[in-house]
């Protein structure tokens, strides 16, 4: 039976009784867990008042192998974002990534980078960053931690439009196949740049190149998960 002790971001919950919890963390160390927190809601105790969307603590947990749910004995909150509940476009996004952590990981394998770049993005949407840049950048990040990083080779590919195929990971050919979508070279010279960045976006680059770039990251993740969300289609559109 052991037990793990770990900063950890709750991305979920939901109120399992009256004093109870059951939520969602991403753990730095530890990856994605769903736990049990008995008598999280009381006003003393061992959970800082209980859970809280979208904040960092330290949890402590008792994970037993083929338990679905985790026994949390321990939760000291360390950092909050008020930015988040305040602003309906960082709300959104916080969404947007929470639901991006629930659906690409479903195992508590570590995924620290994936951690890193959650915590970024609250500190980012709660320092007053674009909102725009937040996105473009997590999904960047978060997609190659994971093993998505899209080819971006433009050798020999000319002009200024070139394709994106989900279906061969990444930039090909403009023959106008029904397989690909059309982008331009400008967007996959921007996602390159921020690949050399480690995620980063040039303070430079305008609003329509970002967008440009977030949507095409959108559109490469819908079809990774076979499906479009609704935080991503309350973000992107349909």
């Amino acid at each position: 039976m052991p037990t793990i002790r770990d900063e950890a971001v709750c991305v979920r919950h939901w109120d399992f009784s009256e004093t109870s919890q059951t939520v969602s963390l991403l753990l730095r160390n530890h990856g994605l867990i769903r736990g049990l927190a008995k008598g999280a809601r009381r006003d003393r105790g061992s959970f800082s008042g209980g859970f809280d969307l979208f904040t960092r603590g330290e949890i402590v947990a008792i994970v037993k192998p083929g338990r679905e749910l985790a026994t949390l004995t321990e939760w000291s909150l360390l950092e909050t974002y008020p930015v988040l509940r305040r602003s309906a476009s960082a709300n959104r996004v916080a969404w947007f990534v929470a639901d991006m952590i629930g659906r690409f990981l479903h195992q508590p394998e570590p995924h620290p980078a994936t951690w890193d770049a959650t915590v970024t993005a609250f500190r980012d949407l709660d320092a007053g960053a674009p909102v725009s840049h937040v996105i473009l950048s997590f999904q960047w990040r978060i997609l190659c931690d994971l093993g998505y990083r899209p080819r971006l080779d433009l050798e020999g590919l000319d002009g200024d439009t070139v394709a994106f195929s989900s279906e061969s990971g990444g930039v090909v050919e403009d023959t106008g196949g029904g397989d690909r979508w059309r982008v331009r070279r400008a967007t996959i010279q921007l996602l390159a740049t921020i690949d050399g960045l480690g995620g980063g976006i040039p303070d430079e680059v305008d609003a329509d190149s970002v967008e440009r770039a977030s949507r095409l990251l959108a559109a490469w993740t819908r079809d990774l998960l076979g499906t479009e969300s609704v935080p991503m289609r309350l973000l992107f559109g349909s």
